[in-house]
C-alpha cells in the first residue's frame, strides 16, 4: 500500500542534495542545486517537442539514452542554455566535467539541466565555482532536499516536492522528486524541469517506459500560457537501493511502481499548473463519456488553453459558452446538444448545461463555486467510457506584468 510521505529528492535511500547562490541570478537568490546518488542509476528521461531544444536537453538525451548509468544531476536556474550554439553545448560538457571530477564519478553519468533566459550564454565561471562550492554540502536530509527544491526555481512562488512509500519484493521502496515550472507552460513533454528519485531496483527499459507512460496523464496534461518550452525535462533515477528483487517484467510489483510514479508525477503537475505565473487558481477540466481516451484529452486540453476560459475563472464567471466553443474548435467530434456541464469546488458543484443549453442555475451560486483556489469543470459528451483530466490555472493581470519584463 502506497503511504505519502514528507519528502523530496533526498526521501529515497542513497540520494543526496544541496543548494546554493553562486550568483548566477541577481540578489542573493538560490539559482544552483546537485542531486547526487552514492550509487550509480539507472536514468530514464522525457524531454521537449519543440524543435528549438536547449543545450541540456540535447546532453541529457545523449546521458539517458547512450550512457550504461547516471549518479548526478546538476541543475540552475537564470540561464536556460538554450539557442546558444555549439558554445552553449560544450558548457554542458564542461558543467559535467567539473562535477564528474567533484563527485569522483564519470563524466558520462552526469546529467544536466538549465532554466531561464533564453539566449544567454552559462556563466561558467560563476557555474563551476557553484558545482565545486555544492559538494561539500551535499546531505540526505529533509532540509537538503528543500534547498534543491527552492534553488531550480525561476517565476515559481513556491517549490514543490512530492515523496511516497510502497512495498516491492518485501521491500520498503522510496520515490521521491521535485519540479519547477510556473511560465512557459505548455507541455508536450513547459520551463518545466523534474527530477525524481527512487531506490526501487528495476530495470533501465522497464523504468523508462513506466516514466514515458506516466507522462501523457500528468506533465502532457498541463498548460498554464499555451508555449512549449525549450527546456522541457523530467528526469528519473533508480540506484537499487532498497534491495528488492530487480523488476524486468511487468508484473503486479511494476504495477504498484507505476501507480506510485503516477501519483507523484500527478501532485508535481497539478502544482505546477496551480503556481502559473500571476494565477489565483488552480482550473481542472474533467471530460467524461468520450468515445475514446484521444477524444477526451483534445477536447479537455482544449478548454484548459482557452484564455477567454481562463479570463473567466479569474473573474469567478460562469461563462460557460466560452468552455463549448473551445470544445468546438478543439477538433474533436461531439454532439453539442448532448454536453453537460457542471461547476465543482470545495464550495459545492452545480450543473451548468443539460443538452447543451443553459439550466435554471443560480449566478450567485456559481460565482461562489469558482472563488475556491481549486477550480473543476466537468464536461459529459455521452458517447463512452473514455475519460481525461487537464490542469491548467486563471489568466490574470499579474501574468502579463511578469511577463512585460522578465529579463530586467
Amino acid at each position: 500500500m502506497m503511504k505519502i510521505i514528507d519528502g523530496g529528492v533526498t526521501a529515497a535511500e542513497g540520494f543526496q542534495a544541496a543548494g546554493l547562490a553562486p550568483g548566477i541570478k541577481k540578489g542573493n537568490t538560490k539559482d544552483m542545486a546537485l542531486v547526487y546518488s552514492e550509487k550509480p542509476c539507472v536514468a530514464a528521461g522525457t524531454f521537449t517537442t519543440n524543435v528549438v531544444k536547449a543545450a541540456p536537453v540535447k546532453w541529457d538525451q545523449h546521458i539517458v539514452y547512450d550512457a550504461p548509468t547516471a549518479q548526478a544531476i546538476v541543475c540552475n536556474s537564470g540561464v536556460a542554455n538554450a539557442c546558444t550554439g555549439e558554445e552553449g553545448y560544450g558548457y554542458c560538457k564542461e558543467t559535467a566535467k567539473i562535477a564528474a571530477e567533484s563527485l569522483q564519478i564519470p563524466e558520462d553519468s552526469v546529467l544536466v539541466a538549465s532554466t531561464g533566459v533564453i539566449g544567454k550564454q552559462l556563466p561558467m565561471d560563476l557555474l563551476g565555482a557553484g558545482i565545486k562550492n555544492l559538494v561539500p554540502l551535499l546531505s540526505h536530509t529533509r532540509e537538503a532536499g528543500k534547498l534543491a527544491a527552492q534553488s531550480i526555481m525561476t517565476t515559481d512562488t513556491v517549490s514543490k516536492e512530492v515523496a511516497v512509500t510502497m512495498e516491492i519484493g518485501g521491500k520498503t521502496v522510496t520515490l521521491g522528486g521535485m519540479c519547477k515550472g510556473s511560465g512557459m507552460i505548455h507541455p508536450n513533454m513547459c520551463t518545466m524541469l523534474g527530477f525524481l528519485t527512487t531506490d526501487v531496483a528495476i530495470s533501465k527499459e522497464l523504468l523508462q517506459k513506466a516514466l514515458s507512460t506516466v507522462v501523457k496523464d500528468t506533465y502532457n496534461m498541463v498548460s498554464v500560457d499555451g508555449d512549449t518550452s525549450t527546456n522541457d525535462t523530467v528526469l528519473l533515477l533508480a540506484n537499487g537501493a532498497a534491495g528488492n528483487d530487480e523488476l524486468t517484467e511487468e508484473n503486479e510489483d511494476y504495477q504498484t511502481f507505476l501507480d506510485a510514479l503516477l501519483y507523484v508525477n500527478t501532485c508535481l503537475a497539478k502544482k505546477i499548473a496551480g503556481d502559473g505565473e500571476g494565477a489565483t487558481a488552480l482550473f481542472e477540466v474533467k471530460v467524461v463519456g468520450a468515445e475514446s481516451k484521444e477524444q477526451a484529452v483534445t477536447l479537455s486540453k482544449s478548454i484548459i488553453t482557452s484564455n477567454l476560459t481562463k479570463a473567466a475563472i479569474f473573474g469567478h464567471d460562469a461563462n460557460w459558452g466560452r468552455i463549448l466553443c473551445a470544445m468546438g474548435y478543439s477538433g474533436a467530434q461531439f454532439d453539442p446538444e448532448k454536453v453537460d456541464l457542471y461547476f465543482e469546488s470545495k464550495a459545492g458543484k452545480l450543473q451548468i448545461i443539460k443538452d447543451g443549453v443553459a439550466t435554471d442555475y443560480s449566478e450567485e451560486e456559481a460565482t461562489k463555486i469558482l472563488s475556491e483556489k481549486e477550480v473543476t469543470a466537468i464536461a459529459d459528451v455521452k458517447m463512452g467510457e473514455a475519460t481525461a483530466t487537464a490542469w491548467g490555472c486563471d489568466l490574470t493581470y499579474d501574468y502579463v506584468k511578469i511577463n512585460a519584463d522578465y529579463r530586467s
